[in-house]
């Protein structure tokens, strides 16, 4: 694709605008760890709610939501909003208790939560396992996607990609810590939606789709566009609507949708002025993630189809793309291609800021348990905080050169990357549901969850063809799911229920910083008091689960239909539409009134 003087033009006034946050925000963010990590504790909601979103956008979204819907259709994409469950329990139940805790980090938890040597190991290895292996993971899919577009777009090589992408954001993210990346963040998002949705006109515009009516009346995508998978075959339903919701959001650690909160989530709920704040922005977050996003990239991937019904009109229209390339998740930048002057330079832009929001994010968490956990906790015990800075910065550039080299020579389509990360994180989800509200969970029940998954994940994708575990229901790769998820799950709870819970003290003093409530620590506060040593009588509320259960139900019921409102608009369905609009406004609205009940 040519782009023409005012597209360079409006990439460049782009860069600058990012650059120049960097550098404003790096007049604060050397002053200290915790402001370079955490902004100093002091964001607000609607900031950190965005920036979330803005992380989640990515490069690599758009593509991966097309090979979705152009290899199983719309309802694939329960893979995904499946996660919302998880996203409810995080915003109604885990938010406040992460702002309680007051650790820098959510790997911090390891220490305050357990004791011993186990817990320091714990902490140690995860800074490195999820800071460094799991994190360039995912800044190499984005980086894959990144390629891909820019392959499709620019005609770019795939080395120049990467070190032209890498720069920037390298440059504004160590300059501008925490605070830098959330407000280009706000920046980004704003512009990547906008692209986002622009995209989705332009391709209902072309010729061979003619409007969106016609696209939806196209028999070409008949079969892709129902929301539901099709119940009269369990092999279709079981694996895309019932693992998801019924097996998936608890069982499955996944960034971004951590059961519980975690990764960059709770590095911004930890940033956040207070609980309020924190629970404000889990729940923008997951608003706009699961009703407003999809729908664009939807409209895309099924205009896409009509144009380029199979891989091979691909090739034949842009024959220099490298077989290695050539996914259905390339469809996407493909429809790119289709903007006019000064579009395509907009378009082009809120890719870049999609690619950059996220991967800033990720350099900058990632950054974050490395210096945090393992650096200053095992290395230099008695860093400063200038040296910590120091050593943010240079592991941002770091890990930006490991991601390339994954997107380069590892990785190549983004479903591949989606089902790694799936399945290495099978069977240990409940753990981190649970761990808040059961005394008897231990660091071994943790450790034993990892050892567990990465040597069954290893062996079945190693070692175990999709065909040789595939049912008549359920495909190969769900089955090997489930087998994870089973396997480690007795594991760990065989291993909790055999070996000794932490000690008495530790229990104590976690309950009385975090004060999680329930019956799950009735021993715990029992004995305490039983010792002359009581861990509930600080003051703060405990135990609101009944609640905090209604409100996520309440959550639930707003955004879904929020969700299927916007699509049954898209599919021409106004009546549905309005009133799927109207059960999500009245649902919205009785959720901020159940909240207000909420005490804190």
């Amino acid at each position: 694709m040519l782009l023409h003087t005012l597209d360079w033009i409006i990439i460049a006034i782009f860069f600058a605008i990012v650059l120049g946050i960097g550098w404003v925000a790096s007049r604060t963010a050397g002053q200290s760890s915790e402001e370079y990590f955490l902004g100093g504790r002091g964001m607000p909601w609607w900031l950190l709610g965005v920036s979330m979103v803005a992380c989640t956008f990515s490069a690599d979204t758009p593509n991966l939501v097309t090979g979705f819907v152009r290899e199983s259709g719309v309802s694939k994409n329960w893979a995904w909003w499946a996660f919302l469950i998880t996203g409810m329990v995080t915003v109604f139940i885990y938010a406040r208790l992460w702002r309680k805790s007051r650790v820098n980090t959510d790997l911090e938890f390891y220490e305050i939560r357990y004791g011993g040597k186990l817990a320091s190991f714990l902490r140690g290895f995860r800074a490195i396992y999820l800071g460094v292996f799991f994190n360039t993971l995912i800044m190499g899919s984005v980086t894959l996607a990144a390629i891909k577009i820019g392959a499709v777009m620019l005609g770019l090589e795939p080395w120049v990609v990467v070190v032209g992408a890498s720069i920037v954001v390298v440059i504004y993210a160590s300059l501008g810590g925490i605070k830098g990346v959330v407000w280009a963040d706000f920046f980004q998002y704003g512009i990547a939606m906008f692209g986002a949705v622009y995209a989705a006109y332009v391709a209902v515009s072309q010729p061979e789709v003619g409007s969106l009516s016609e696209l939806m009346s196209n028999p070409i995508i008949a079969d892709k566009i129902s929301v539901i998978p099709d119940f009269s075959s369990a092999s279709v339903w079981v694996p895309l609507l019932l693992i998801p919701l019924a097996v998936q959001w608890w069982a499955v650690w996944y960034p971004g949708a951590e059961p519980g909160g975690g990764g960059y989530i709770a590095q911004r709920m930890l940033s956040a002025k207070d609980e309020k704040n924190a629970i404000g922005a889990t729940l923008l977050f997951n608003f706009a993630h699961y009703a407003l996003r999809p729908w664009p990239w939807i409209i895309v991937a099924l205009a896409s189809m009509v144009i380029y019904p199979d891989l091979d009109s691909i090739h034949a229209e842009f024959p220099d793309i490298d077989p290695t390339y050539l996914k259905d998740d390339i469809a996407y930048p493909v429809m790119l291609a289709k903007l006019g002057t000064g579009w395509i330079g907009l378009v082009v832009a809120s890719i870049i800021a999609a690619y950059m929001s996220t991967i800033g994010t990720h350099l900058n968490w990632g950054s974050s348990y490395f210096v945090n956990d393992f650096y200053k906790r095992f290395l230099k015990p008695d860093a400063t905080d200038k040296q910590m800075v120091a050593m943010g910065r240079w592991t941002t550039v770091l890990l930006m050169i490991i991601a390339g080299f994954l997107s380069l020579y590892v990785l190549d389509n983004a479903t591949q990357a989606f089902n790694i990360l799936l399945l290495s994180g099978a069977g240990s989800g409940a753990i981190y549901l649970l761990r808040w509200f059961w005394w008897r969970i231990n660091a071994i029940t943790e450790i034993t969850a990892m050892i567990v998954a990465t040597v069954v994940a290893f062996v079945l994708v190693l070692g175990v063809d999709d065909a040789t575990v595939a049912t008549e229901v359920l495909d190969g790769f769900t089955m090997k799911l489930l087998i994870t998820v089973g396997v480690v799950t007795v594991s760990w709870v065989s291993v909790t229920l055999l070996t000794k819970p932490e000690n008495a003290q530790v229990l104590r003093n976690f309950y009385r910083l975090t004060r999680p409530g329930g019956p799950g620590w009735k021993r715990v506060v029992e004995e305490a008091r039983g010792d002359n040593d009581p861990c509930d009588n600080a003051e703060g509320v405990v135990w609101q689960m009944p609640l905090q259960v209604l409100l996520i139900f309440i959550g639930l019921v707003s955004v879904y239909s929020a969700l299927f409102s916007i699509g049954s608009f898209v599919y021409q369905d106004v009546w549905l539409g309005v009133c799927l609009a109207a059960v999500s406004l009245l649902s919205t609205v009785a959720l901020f009134k159940v909240f207000g009940k909420l005490k804190f």
